[in-house]
């Protein structure tokens, strides 16, 4: 899927429609302070196998896109809680 990089929205700190940059949202890595990771490392520790079986071959054909919108007047970034699927995504200068 292609979309542009800069869209005309409504900013909702300034009210009004604006040309918004658009940026995709990376997941950040996960903390290993989490207690699922924290579970994990105790498990894996010593001469134990893995805790649960090893996905093969099972990623999902479409990815998961979310998008940030940053107002070109306010210079403030909104990100709407929906998201969307998409096999390929890439911005475009158009």
């Amino acid at each position: 899927m292609k979309m542009p990089r800069v869209v005309k929205r409504h900013c909702p700190f300034c009210n009004a429609h604006h040309d918004h940059d658009v940026e995709r949202v990376r997941t950040k890595p996960a903390s290993e302070m989490k207690k699922g990771q924290r579970r994990f490392r105790r498990v894996m520790r010593g001469y134990r196998g893995f805790p649960r079986p090893k996905p093969e071959g099972l990623r999902k054909p479409t990815q998961r896109v979310k998008l940030r919108y940053r107002c070109q007047e306010c210079r403030k970034a909104h990100q709407p809680s929906e998201c969307f699927r998409a096999g390929k995504f890439e911005l475009t200068e158009s």
